[in-house]
């Protein structure tokens, strides 16, 4: 399974939305070089809130290009960066990847896949009723995220739009993504 990247995005403060970057640099163990969700433990508000030693599984967001053109189609624009993910990235079904796919990306860069986003309401002030497109049920009532996947870095470089990703998926049984 393969694809590229076609955005990068990072903040450095606290903020729903990401500016892309002409590159940005992912760090061992840490996540994005001078993103405000960088670090060893969590950095997402509300995980503080529950416990602030939990491991941070949410160093680097991605989502998948195409889920704009779904939404765009019940009226919603959307652009790279606006739902806060790290990476941008077309050709590759992230949803379906299992937990602990490695992710190489670009000359050095690893994430391995932690779960899913589990997106919250601030998706509604940003645009309302989009937390309803991302968000949804299956014919059996399952609940189905679509707002990207979480990931850990495992080998630190630069990641630019344009660089190549390649799924290395894990041996043994595959376990699905489940909201991290």
């Amino acid at each position: 399974m393969s694809g590229h990247v076609t955005a990068v995005s990072s903040n450095g403060e606290y903020s729903f939305t990401k500016p892309n970057r002409d590159s940005i640099t992912l760090l061992t163990g840490l996540g994005v070089e001078g993103d405000v969700h960088a670090g060893v433990t969590v950095k997402h508000r509300s995980r503080v809130a529950q416990d602030p030693t939990q491991p941070n599984l949410r160093q680097v967001h991605l989502m998948h290009e195409e889920l704009f053109a779904e939404v765009g189609e019940g009226g919603f624009k959307v652009a790279p960066g606006e739902l806060g993910e790290n990476i941008t990235t077309r050709g590759i079904d992230l949803l379906a990847l299992p937990t602990g796919t490695l992710l190489r990306i670009g000359d050095n860069a690893v994430l391995e896949v932690t779960g899913l986003r589990n997106p919250c309401l601030q998706i509604d002030h940003f645009q309302d009723g989009l937390l309803k497109q991302v968000v949804g049920r299956d014919e059996a009532g399952n609940i189905v995220r679509k707002a990207g996947i979480m990931s850990v870095v495992r080998e630190g470089g630069v990641v630019r739009p344009g660089d190549t990703i390649e799924a290395e998926l894990p041996s043994g049984p595959h376990r699905p993504l489940e909201k991290v």
